[in-house]
């Protein structure tokens, strides 16, 4: 088992529902996340709830670059080493290109993107000297193509996560360290709550549950949940242009 887990974007969503389970789980937690506040009183419910574990939270902004490589080496030290690092933060986009809000834009792909090269370089760093870890990037099912309107940029920083993952897997092929790309459908969390159109869309707990199982299983690639998101990326990516642009 993966004892000592550092996850970012850990004070909503995904990111608080995965600690809670790796907490169920006896294992240690390194939380990072803007909102000191709530990663606060989610160290207090964890170690409350489970007083046998250690929980460690730094507010952490990923896109100050610097400073990522400081907490995670901050934890690093702490722990006594990192055994799986979750590349979680992230923000969705609501502006289409061409519609004068590249600022917007480049935030969502800074965020996304440019910050979990950040964080992968940290992760990495530590792993190497370590020689084991399991590094897990979290994309999404917007990645598999490109999406219309507000999900251009979304979608565009998902394949590059998802790609980059790839490439780390090639490097990391034959050693110790693992590296899996995580592909979510629709959970229910505050980016896509708003969202009209979210087919196959499933609550944050169970969401979370299949994320969780997952990940411990440390696959190359894993859809979540497993059904209708794996065999349904086969079918987009298949499918002629024309006909997913009537789909979608």
């Amino acid at each position: 088992m993966r004892k000592n887990i550092l996850i970012t974007g850990a004070s909503t969503g995904l990111g608080e529902g995965m600690a809670r389970a790796w907490a169920a789980q006896g294992c240690n937690l390194a939380l990072c996340a803007r909102n000191s506040d709530k990663l606060k009183a989610l160290q207090d419910e964890l170690q409350s709830s489970h007083p046998n574990i250690r929980v460690l939270v730094r507010p952490l902004d990923v896109c100050d670059y610097e400073q990522v490589f400081e907490a995670f080496r901050a934890f690093q030290q702490e722990l006594g080493s990192l055994d799986r690092v979750v590349v979680n933060a992230g923000i969705g986009s609501s502006s289409t290109i061409g519609r004068g809000q590249f600022a917007s834009n480049r935030q969502t792909a800074e965020t996304n993107f440019v910050a979990a090269i950040a964080q992968c370089e940290s992760a990495m760093e530590i792993f190497r000297e370590q020689n084991s870890g399991h590094l897990v990037l979290m994309s999404s099912v917007s990645g598999v193509r490109g999406f219309r309107g507000p999900l251009n940029v979304y979608a565009a920083t998902k394949a590059a996560v998802a790609s980059l993952a790839e490439g780390l897997q090639l490097d990391t092929r034959s050693t110790p360290i693992r590296v899996s790309s995580i592909m979510p459908g629709y959970i229910l969390t505050d980016i896509n709550r708003g969202t009209k159109n979210a087919p196959f869309r499933v609550d944050l707990d169970t969401g979370v549950r299949a994320l969780v199982r997952a990940i411990d299983k440390e696959k190359r690639r894993a859809y979540v949940p497993w059904w209708p998101w794996t065999p349904l990326s086969y079918v987009l990516k298949a499918m002629p242009f024309e006909l997913f642009a009537r789909a979608m």
